[in-house]
């Protein structure tokens, strides 16, 4: 079964990616990301060292524009990035709206292309409260669009096998696959090391602690 991952660069869709080498071996895998504006850029060049690392095909999408149209902290200048836990209502700042909604259809259709079965997302439990693309009603719908959307032609299923499971859980399941926390990027704010307090970096953090961090954090 061919698979396209959508791949972020972070720690979630790096263990995501590690997952389905190991069910569907690399030379049935390859990877997307996308260019969206977002000021924490520098998780695509950490997408593309994993991809790179792993001999995986790559591809990264330029949307850059989105920023222009899509107000978050994550693409307008002027929004600030929260800091603290995803639990506090601030955190509502970080959504972008219809990212992956807009992200997915954007990998069905590559997936549509090339002849891929299956599409893979590492969205988890943790994404749920803040962000509304990120939730199991949510993907059963998105399927149903796809089915709709492609028939007669291929057509790619999307899958979240974390949908159900914490992050750190995933952490425990990315440090049994082998995946090397030092080539992926979480933090939101788009410096050159880990902020260590913005959402994405407390739960990185968290995370982590359980199986060994090796991140550099500024505080």
């Amino acid at each position: 079964m061919k698979v396209v991952v959508l791949l972020s660069g972070g720690m979630d869709s790096a263990t995501l990616l590690y997952k389905m080498i190991k069910e569907h071996s690399a030379a049935n895998v390859s990877t997307l990301s996308v260019s969206y504006g977002q000021r924490h850029r520098r998780e695509l060049e950490f997408a593309w060292r994993l991809a790179s690392d792993l001999v995986i095909p790559h591809q990264i999408v330029p949307l850059d524009g989105l920023q222009h149209v899509l107000r978050s902290a994550l693409t307008s200048g002027d929004i600030a990035v929260p800091e603290g836990h995803y639990a506090a209502e601030s955190m509502k700042a970080t959504v972008v709206p219809m990212r992956n909604a807009i992200f997915l259809s954007v990998a069905v259709g590559h997936a549509w292309s090339i002849g891929a079965e299956r599409v893979a997302t590492a969205i988890h439990a943790g994404d749920h409260a803040i962000y509304p693309d990120c939730r199991p009603e949510f993907l059963d719908a998105f399927n149903v669009m796809v089915k709709t959307a492609s028939d007669g032609f291929v057509q790619p299923q999307v899958t979240a096998p974390f949908v159900h499971i914490s992050k750190t859980e995933i952490a425990k399941l990315g440090q049994t696959l082998g995946v090397p926390w030092a080539l992926t990027w979480s933090c939101y704010k788009g410096g050159e090391k880990h902020c260590g307090v913005c959402g994405t970096c407390v739960e990185r953090r968290e995370s982590l602690a359980t199986v060994g961090d090796p991140t550099e954090y500024t505080a």
